[in-house]
């Protein structure tokens, strides 16, 4: 699958990650995306971003994205995302969480749109 406008990856980022599908996930970032993981913190590339995406997948959430905004220029755009999340916490206790995301999503050349940048922004 692959995202053609860019608004589309938010659904197929959606999709591949409650399926907990780790290489569909990683599959839309570039080779060298960089992930936002915490304040001043940053997984940089493909494999540093799949051992996140593993212990995260570990608590078996389930994310609802829906796309706020979506700012075009040329091969970018910069999308902004509403996220709800549901899963367990460390001890197992289950959670709800909300946030916004920013993403700079970057059009390759064989038309497909990947992320550049991924922001989810703190969760509340």
């Amino acid at each position: 699958m692959s995202a053609t406008p860019p608004a589309e990856i938010h659904e197929l980022f959606q999709a591949a990650f409650n399926a907990r599908d780790l290489q569909a996930v990683l599959d839309l970032y570039e080779p060298d995306a960089v992930f936002v993981s915490g304040p001043g913190t940053f997984a940089i590339g493909r494999d540093a971003i799949s051992e996140l995406f593993q212990a995260f997948f570990s608590r078996k959430p389930v994310m609802r994205l829906e796309t706020a905004s979506v700012i075009q220029n040329g091969d970018l755009a910069l999308l902004q995302g509403k996220w709800v999340l549901i899963g367990a916490g460390a001890e197992g206790d289950p959670i709800q969480v909300t946030g916004t995301s920013h993403e700079v999503v970057r059009r390759q050349s064989d038309g497909r749109w990947l992320y550049a940048i991924d922001d989810p922004g703190p969760g509340k």
